[in-house]
């Protein structure tokens, strides 16, 4: 009985320093130069905050986060997926590391003070979870090409407006490391565990 014991703990430490020294794959499209991979990043925006924050790429400097892109007047996948996002706001949310990132796609219906009375009513901090407007095409741009998202209008869809369901885990470096569908728990299951390999990645000393 002792030596099972013994094999158990054995390979729970292996699997501990297994998944310890796992790293997440970098999504995009990577361009060779040289003997260098470079990987796609996400490219330099402006935005403002609920709290009429300047929010750019820089505010993420030596952060994770999380984004997406909604739109308030949603009555589809768009609560199902804030309500899926706050359950990781939630683990993380005294942890300096990480930040959340929502993009209205609806800016002209979507002003700040609308933004505001949603984050409040979550109950968010809003020095950590930014719902982020701006100019629409510029909004649009980002998702397409820095996130390889959905995001237009579309008279003919609920709401309308077509988007992707993807919550994006990028990286201290700009990097996307992951998607995952904000509709399904399991999937907010999987990013919770992945935050934390790339915390390990990317901060541990």
């Amino acid at each position: 009985m002792k030596n099972i014991l013994n094999i158990l703990v054995i390979a729970l430490f292996l699997v501990g320093c297994s998944d310890a020294g796992r790293k997440l794959p970098i999504i995009g499209h990577p361009t060779i130069t040289g003997n260098d991979t470079v990987y796609s990043t996400i490219k330099p925006f402006t935005f403002l905050s609920q709290d009429s924050s300047v929010i750019t790429e820089k505010t993420f400097d030596n952060k994770i986060y999380v984004a997406d892109f909604i739109f308030l007047s949603c009555t589809s996948i768009c609560p199902v997926m804030t309500s899926e996002m706050k359950k990781v706001y939630d683990v993380f949310k005294t942890n300096p590391d990480i930040y959340f990132l929502s993009h209205t796609i609806d800016p002209e219906n979507d002003t700040i003070p609308r933004l505001k009375a949603f984050a409040d009513a979550l109950g968010v901090n809003s020095h950590k979870w930014f719902f982020v407007t701006g100019d629409k095409d510029h909004i649009y741009s980002m998702a397409e090409k820095s996130y390889f998202a959905t995001a237009y209008p579309d008279e003919s869809s609920p709401g309308n407006y077509i988007h992707s369901g993807g919550l994006l885990l990028v990286d201290t470096h700009k990097h996307i490391r992951g998607v995952y569908d904000g509709t399904n728990p399991k999937e907010t299951e999987r990013l919770i565990a992945d935050l934390k390999i790339l915390l390990n990645e990317q901060f541990t000393r």
